[in-house]
């Protein structure tokens, strides 16, 4: 231990010893470990005479009198409490300490404010580990953290040179330590001013309190040692994303009792309850099919909400936004914040909905297309898109007419229209159906020229024979082409008895002669058969072959007749 460390032990020891003197001592002779009262009788070189009495003076460093500013608070002539530390002996000089006797005083003011169940105020000077130190006016106090507030406190530093006022808890002198409290007085306030609200408190009330605490679903607010919330949907008539929208911490508020548990001591309260409902006669002020300016407030995938006043708004739904565009989100016609012009297509009143249509501001366009181009008539347009289900050919503005593929060729079977044409291409077709109800427009090409099968029967009547090219070989048959778009089959039964896999004995682009078994225009079906043909060609060979030998045997006769008819003649 250093010289100096034991020098301060031997003063504190030292200290103590007085302060049991003085807790002992109730006569007013200058003795040690006593306070006596002083006059200030001079201020130089660095020190302040004080004249205790009993004709004994002392000496005070300046120090002890210096504010944190380095004012002196004393001067000559005051008459101040003083320590005596020590005295000597035969001489008139003692050793005086003035922060020793306020600092005694003080400890006194707070024994007795402690016993009391009093108040004191001080400054908060810096956090140490586990709390606070508090300046109680020349005494060191240990603030701890859980005796700050009723809840943890967010900002510590926050409260670091604040003044507050707190309740002594715990005094130790010797040790110099002192423990104190404001969240007792604070829970002290709370129970009070809860109990006293709570006998007034009724349902319909108009009360005060502040923001205590902000969540997604409301707010918490401190009206006085209760708590209420402040649920978001009764905070305004209109819809709001999150509360802090409207309020913010701290701030206070007049709000409405909506429900009140004594049992429970749960309040709910209304902010939007205070004004006027905006949906009451909410069909006289928007009824329905009148036109309105509104302000887009909110951008959802299935439409908008535009705000039509305060606390009202109504729902675009996407599918009522175009007549014509086919929308994946709303952004691509609006964004937040734009001003437009609305139609009222519904109230709702008891559910505060209301909905609304942009489309409806102008004229059905299909009802136009439908007075334009009434079915059958034949119109030129641009491929615009191209699917592997047909083509859309631009007709009016946002107005499209599908080709499908079906429709495209009588003949030819198309895999993907794009095998014939390419986006750009401008095509004439014939108007099929215009369906305005469900915003269709179909259109044909082929059906500009006449259905070729409907002469197929005709030109290729049951029992001819026919020579075409296989287009395809399948497991179940051909399929020949007897004309450019005209196809037969035949099928894997009508090849012969010997032919079980198609494959095998042909392919494609082979020749084949077969006899016409089946035609149909209604169907688009050409049967064929080799089999049958076959048939037909053994059938006739006896009646072939009987015929010959009977025109053989008969010149035999002949020519035997000659012949004998010639001997007789010799």
């Amino acid at each position: 231990m250093t010289k100096q460390n034991m020098d301060n032990q031997f003063e504190e020891e030292n200290f103590e010893a007085m302060l049991g003197n003085y807790l002992n001592d109730d006569n007013g002779d200058l003795e040690e470990g006593s306070i006596v009262e002083g006059d200030v009788v001079s201020i130089e070189n660095g020190n302040v005479l004080v004249n205790v009495g009993f004709k004994s003076e002392g000496q005070i460093p300046e120090e002890e009198f210096r504010d944190a500013q380095g004012n002196m608070s004393v001067k000559v002539g005051d008459k101040i409490n003083v320590f005596v530390e020590r005295k000597s002996e035969g001489e008139a000089t003692v050793k005086l300490s003035f922060e020793k006797a306020k600092r005694m005083q003080l400890f006194d003011k707070l024994e007795e404010v402690m016993e009391k169940g009093g108040i004191i105020t001080g400054m908060i000077t810096r956090r140490i580990k586990g709390g606070y130190t508090v300046d109680l006016g020349g005494i060191e106090a240990f603030l701890p953290g859980s005796h700050v507030d009723l809840r943890p406190v967010p900002d510590m530093d926050a409260l670091v040179n604040q003044n507050y006022e707190f309740r002594v808890l715990k005094i130790n002198r010797r040790r110099s330590n002192v423990i104190v409290s404001r969240r007792v007085l604070l829970e002290e306030d709370r129970d009070s001013k809860r109990s006293a609200l709570l006998t007034t408190l009724t349902e319909g009330q108009v009360v005060k309190g502040r923001v205590k605490n902000i969540t997604e679903y409301g707010v918490f607010v401190d009206l006085g040692g209760l708590d209420g919330l402040l649920h978001i949907t009764d905070m305004s008539w209109k819809r709001i994303r999150h509360p802090r929208e409207m309020v913010s911490m701290g701030q206070e508020l007049e709000l409405k009792v909506l429900s009140f548990d004594e049992a429970t001591q749960k309040v709910s309260l209304g902010l939007k309850q205070l004004i006027q409902d905006p949906w009451q006669d909410i069909t006289v002020r928007f009824p329905e099919g009148s036109r309105h300016t509104g302000k887009v407030t909110n951008l959802v995938d299935y439409g908008v909400f535009v705000e039509l006043e305060s606390g009202v708004e109504g729902l675009v739904h996407i599918s009522e936004m175009s007549w014509t565009r086919k929308l994946r989100h709303p952004s691509q016609m609006v964004k937040q914040g734009d001003e437009v012009e609305v139609v009222i297509l519904g109230v709702d009143s008891d559910k505060k909905r209301i909905s609304l249509g942009m489309k409806q501001i102008k004229q059905n366009p299909w009802e136009l297309v439908g007075e334009r181009f009434p079915e059958g008539t034949i119109l030129e347009g641009t491929i615009k898109n191209i699917t592997e289900f047909g083509m859309f050919i631009g007709i009016e503005d946002g107005i499209d007419g599908l080709i499908h593929v079906s429709d495209i060729s009588w003949t030819k079977k198309l895999r993907h229209p794009s095998e014939m044409f390419k986006v750009g291409d401008v095509v004439q077709a014939k108007v099929l159906t215009v369906d305005q109800e469900n915003e269709k427009f179909t259109l044909g090409m082929k059906q500009l020229t006449e259905d070729p099968w409907t002469s197929v029967p005709n030109r290729y009547p049951v029992g001819n024979t026919v020579t075409g090219t296989i287009t395809n070989v399948t497991d179940f048959g051909l399929f020949v082409e007897v004309e450019e778009g005209i196809e037969g089959l035949i099928h894997v039964t009508e090849l012969g008895k010997k032919i079980k896999n198609p494959a095998e004995a042909f392919k494609e682009g082979d020749q084949v002669q077969a006899k016409i078994i089946h035609v149909s225009a209604e169907e688009r079906r050409l049967g064929l058969s080799v089999k049958q043909m076959k048939e037909d060609e053994e059938r006739r060979k006896p009646k072939e072959y009987s015929s010959a030998g009977n025109q053989n045997l008969g010149g035999q006769m002949m020519a035997d007749a000659f012949a004998a008819a010639k001997d007789n003649e010799e």
